[in-house]
């Protein structure tokens, strides 16, 4: 143990198998951080089910499911564009499209392709990813 921190989260995943171990019925634990599982913790658990990162195909459909028919959005989005240049996952997807939404809110306007790639850019801030600034750049076909 490197310091305090070390110590309180081995008491709380210790806390957390002494539940599991109780329970009779099924648990549900979800990570990013694989590699973060020490070998004792991944030997009580039944199934590990991955869930690959989306390519590009996925990532189209998700952005475009993703949208709700409701929501007013011009017809300037170029889905294909963000799809391709944007390696996110679903949930980074939906952060972008719902900061999108409240932006156009903002500005009383319909979400716009300029409002989606101000929001990925904040996305990408928010999970700290390098930004470059040509990401954001995006020339109308």
């Amino acid at each position: 143990m490197k310091d305090a921190h070390d110590r309180y989260a081995n008491i709380e995943v210790g806390y957390l198998l002494q539940r599991m171990e109780t329970y009779s019925g099924m648990t549900i634990l979800a990570t990013n951080l694989r590699t973060n599982l020490d070998d004792a913790f991944t030997r009580r658990l039944n199934f590990i089910v991955t869930f690959p990162f989306p390519d590009e195909e996925q990532r189209l459909r998700i952005w475009k499911v993703l949208l709700p028919a409701s929501l007013p959005h011009a017809g300037d989005i170029d889905w294909e564009f963000l799809a391709r240049k944007y390696n996110l996952a679903g949930g980074n997807i939906r952060n972008i499209l719902v900061a999108g939404a409240f932006l156009a809110a903002q500005q009383a306007t319909v979400l716009n392709m300029d409002l989606i790639l101000q929001a990925a850019r904040q996305e990408m801030q928010k999970t700290g990813r390098f930004i470059r600034e040509e990401d954001y750049l995006y020339t109308r076909r």
